[in-house]
């Protein structure tokens, strides 16, 4: 049955059900339903758990990765997107990757203090830091702590490169320290955009803001010098594929400078969590689009192969890529972002001149 008529989806939620976490020994089940005297599943509100790190800035030799450097002060993610790869993380904290990902965020108030220690350990050499690396920066709880207006800043003071992706508007509230930053060539921004439709918006992220609220996130950023590009992530086939070149056109004519995407996999509880959905979400067409998920990742819906893991391969994924290759082309050629600077930075106790 699809959701719109069932009483028993969680609406608001993308998860609709909490996975068993594969580092715990005990697992709830459902064979024997009458004895069971608890609810196991309801729409929560969401829980603020406090995180209280010795660092905070996370290093990967990742070769997916285009950066090495991340920060993300908030574990755990409001928006609910179902295909999101950080789900599998919750599970180190004992939580579930399902409901509990969305609805137990863990947050690190202490970052700012801890970023600007790392900038002054003896030796350190700036090298550009992602901002989101796994969660959202701009997630709803950054309104009301601004934990990431608050490493902002100190990346400003010491003039040091940043890219961020996020897919909120909310980033729209820092324009002022993105302008800065900007000046000087230390601010990326990539803009999430997973699809135009808003039907399917609403059932893949439903906390997120709409297609035409982050293409507006462009124009702004755009308008205002701060380098932008548009990340399509993921590209679903059977879902939003066949939005490829709707969508970086919409971005371009926005102002975007760039695209990139990346294809979905759905690795560890994740397969779980959407093949759940998708039978729920879209019951006419969930063995298709799963099987042209598998067909991009050597017939499995979770892969985990260095280089493939996010471009898929196969006669499908080639499709993909080939039709993505040609928007970009059409829509975006000649377009680029500029280099990030590193010449800037400066620690707090001054440039170490070289004495000879």
């Amino acid at each position: 049955m699809p959701f719109e008529n069932n009483d028993d989806y969680f609406k608001g939620r993308g998860a609709q059900v909490n996975t068993h976490n594969k580092f715990l020994k005990n697992k709830y089940v459902t064979d024997h339903i009458e004895g069971i005297d608890e609810i196991l599943y309801e729409n929560t509100s969401t829980q603020v758990i406090e995180e209280f790190p010795k660092s905070i800035v996370s290093i990967s030799n990742s070769p997916d990765l285009a950066f090495s450097h991340s920060i993300n002060p908030y574990r755990g993610c409001e928006h609910g997107c179902l295909y999101c790869y950080a789900r599998n993380s919750h599970e180190y904290w004992g939580f579930s990757a399902g409901l509990d990902f969305e609805r137990k965020i863990i947050v690190k108030r202490n970052a700012a203090e801890l970023l600007e220690k790392f900038f002054n350990k003896p030796g350190y050499k700036p090298e550009p830091i992602m901002l989101s690396g796994n969660t959202d920066c701009y997630q709803p709880l950054e309104r009301k702590l601004k934990i990431t207006r608050s490493l902002l800043e100190v990346f400003l003071k010491y003039k040091h490169p940043v890219s961020i992706i996020s897919k909120n508007n909310l980033i729209l509230r820092d324009i002022d320290i993105l302008t800065e930053l900007s000046k000087l060539q230390l601010v990326h921004v990539n803009v999430t955009i997973t699809s135009l439709n808003e039907s399917l918006r609403q059932k893949l992220e439903p906390r997120t803001v709409t297609a035409k609220s982050k293409l507006m996130v462009i124009n702004k950023l755009a308008s205002g010098n701060i380098p932008v590009r548009v990340m399509m992530g993921p590209v679903i086939p059977g879902l939003n594929s066949d939005e490829i070149p709707a969508l970086i056109q919409a971005a371009a004519n926005e102002g975007a400078m760039g695209a990139i995407f990346t294809l979905i996999r759905l690795n560890g509880a994740i397969g779980e969590i959407f093949t759940d959905w998708i039978h729920k979400a879209y019951p006419d067409r969930a063995e298709k689009v799963l099987n042209l998920i598998a067909s991009c990742h050597d017939g499995k819906l979770n892969d985990s192969r260095w280089g493939n893991r996010m471009r898929g391969d196969g006669k499908v994924a080639e499709s993909i890529h080939q039709l993505f290759r040609i928007s970009v082309n059409r829509f975006l050629k000649g377009r680029s972002l500029p280099p990030l600077e590193l010449r800037h930075f400066v620690p707090a106790a001054g440039r170490q001149e070289k004495l000879f």
